[in-house]
């Protein structure tokens, strides 16, 4: 349970990016009084949350249903996950736990930022979802490893919210280059489970000998 409490951790805190949602959330509302940017915020935690828990629990039962494989989810995961993380060692941004151009550009536009770019793809990005199933697929089934998983996303949710609600504070503490070191150190824990759930997924697909 240990085991998997930290490697759920270290995924949601790298895949969600906690500091970083917080400094973008405050470069996106720099005009907004202080009661509405409380609530877009708390707004965007709980419908990123309720966007999560179905990919939880419904994630892994589709997948089945299309026949795919555990070793292939973990094998896909992987490979998302190791992009996802190479970039974060680069500091480059990403698609799977940021916005693109464009995106930005149509949230520049919006008075409500809380549903997107917020919630998703800022919380509830593909990055996230992905690492969600393939973390809830890894528990085998096991109710105790399961809740585990959830219990621990909710927690980084929790947090995401803390820094949300202090998000200016944050981005003048940390800075660009404080924001940069500590995605840095999480993108490379990233990449190291990345490449460990490709192991995994080989090893449990039959295809090299035992």
């Amino acid at each position: 349970m240990t085991e998997t409490f930290v490697i759920a951790l270290t995924t949601f805190v790298a895949t969600i990016g906690p500091i970083d949602v917080a400094a973008m959330f405050a470069a996106m509302t720099p005009g907004v009084a202080g009661a509405k940017r409380r609530a877009m915020a708390t707004r965007g935690i709980a419908v990123a949350a309720c966007i999560l828990l179905i990919f939880a629990f419904v994630g892994q039962p589709l997948l089945q249903a299309l026949g795919i494989s555990l070793p292939a989810l973990r094998v896909a995961g992987g490979i998302l996950l190791l992009l996802i993380g190479i970039d974060m060692v680069f500091a480059r941004t990403s698609g799977g736990v940021s916005t693109t151009d464009d995106e930005r550009a149509e949230a520049e536009t919006r008075e409500d930022i809380s549903v997107f770019p917020l919630a998703t793809p800022l919380i509830a990005g593909p990055g996230t979802m992905g690492a969600l199933i393939l973390l809830m697929a890894d528990t085998e089934g096991d109710a105790q490893l399961q809740i585990t998983v959830v219990a621990t996303l909710l927690g980084v949710l929790t947090l995401t919210w803390l820094l949300l609600l202090g998000a200016a504070g944050v981005s003048r503490l940390l800075g660009v280059t404080g924001l940069h070191v500590v995605t840095r150190v999480f993108g490379v824990l990233l990449t190291a489970l990345a490449v460990q759930f490709m192991f995994d997924g080989i090893a449990g697909s039959g295809l090299l000998p035992t």
